[in-house]
C-alpha cells in the first residue's frame, strides 16, 4: 500500500483550491482522501487591513498546513509528489 502526499482540486473553472491531502497513490485526484492536512489557494490575494504606509503590499498566496500530521506521515513512509513537496518546502 503506496501511500502519497499530493493535492486534490476543488473549486470553479478559473478559480481553483487546493487541499493537500493523503491518499493511496492508486486511487483517484477527486476520490476521499485518508486525511486532509492542509489547504493551498494559488490566486494571489492582497492585504487586508493595512495603514496607508504598507498601502503597496504584495498580494500573496495562502498555504496553510498541519506540520504535525505532514510529519507524521514522511515518517511512516507516505511520499509527497512534487508540487506538494514545494508547498510543505515554503511553508518549513
Amino acid at each position: 500500500m503506496v501511500v502519497r502526499i499530493r493535492l486534490a482540486r476543488f473549486g470553479n473553472t478559473h478559480s481553483p483550491f487546493y487541499n493537500i491531502v493523503v491518499a493511496q497513490a492508486r486511487s483517484a485526484r477527486g476520490a476521499k482522501p485518508l486525511e486532509v492536512i492542509g489547504t493551498y489557494n494559488p490566486i494571489p490575494k492582497k492585504p487586508t487591513n493595512l495603514y496607508d504606509e504598507n498601502a503597496n503590499a504584495r498580494p500573496f498566496k495562502e498555504i496553510s498546513l498541519d506540520r504535525t500530521r505532514a510529519k507524521y506521515w514522511l515518517g511512516v513512509g507516505a511520499q509527497p509528489s512534487d508540487p506538494a513537496w514545494k508547498l510543505m518546502a515554503m511553508v518549513s
